[in-house]
């Protein structure tokens, strides 16, 4: 496999030098804001990646006050005692997009948070705790256990949150693969992404840089050379 140090040399030759790639980095995520991250911010960022997910981002940025005014600002026990009149006009309310599937796995988040808060504390406590090492696992877990945060959902939703972690993009697995991974142009299969895991854990281990840092640095170092 291509050392990492060589993806990092023609990242900032593409990006213009060592400080202009510095500047393009994410922050480092800060695991000690993880546990104190509210169970009601948590469902909220859930819903608007479920949202997101296959509609532009814009317009959810857009209605997202009406999404917090109407989903009780996402307090996860509030919205569970919700009667189904609540969940039916909620298909009615121009304050949102009306998506009936989308605006159910609402109500089976708020679940699914209050479970996880039960066992951990917080869901927050819970993803601290969690090590970047086993993202696939963790990753699995919310495929299983919540509503519509499997694949690219589930990823972003972490990176949103401020976890650690990498995002199987289009240029990030462009990279993966340059670098000699066997992996498929679009990685879905349990078997690629514990290989995307295996070598992002290797990364780390040769670098020291947080997982969100090294899969931006694959971003960059592929594909068409975007201004920031």
């Amino acid at each position: 496999m291509t050392p990492f140090k060589t993806i990092r040399a023609r990242a900032e030759k593409r990006k213009g030098g060592p400080k202009a790639l510095d500047k393009l980095m994410p922050a480092k995520p800060d695991l000690k804001r993880l546990p104190k991250l509210g169970d009601d911010r948590i469902l909220a960022e859930m819903t608007k990646r479920v949202f997101c997910a296959g509609f532009a981002w814009s317009v959810i940025d857009s209605k997202w006050e009406g999404f917090e005014e109407a989903f009780l600002h996402f307090q996860p026990a509030k919205l569970s005692f919700q009667p189904e009149d609540y969940w039916e006009g909620l298909l009615r309310d121009a304050r949102i997009v009306r998506n009936g599937a989308k605006i159910m796995s609402v109500r089976d988040n708020a679940a699914f948070v209050q479970e996880i808060a039960k066992e951990h504390g917080s869901f927050g406590k819970f993803l601290a705790k969690w090590p970047s090492s086993n993202q696939i696992g963790l990753l699995d877990l919310l495929t299983r256990r919540g509503s519509r945060l499997g694949g690219n959902t589930g990823q972003m939703l972490l990176r949103f949150v401020g976890w650690d972690g990498f995002v199987t993009s289009k240029d990030v697995v462009a990279c993966l693969r340059d670098a000699g991974l066997d992996i498929a142009e679009e990685v879905k299969s349990k078997g690629d992404l514990a290989k995307v895991q295996a070598q992002f854990n290797a990364w780390a281990e040769e670098t020291g840089l947080p997982y969100t840092q090294l899969s931006r640095i694959c971003a960059l170092s592929v594909g068409e050379n975007r201004s920031e």
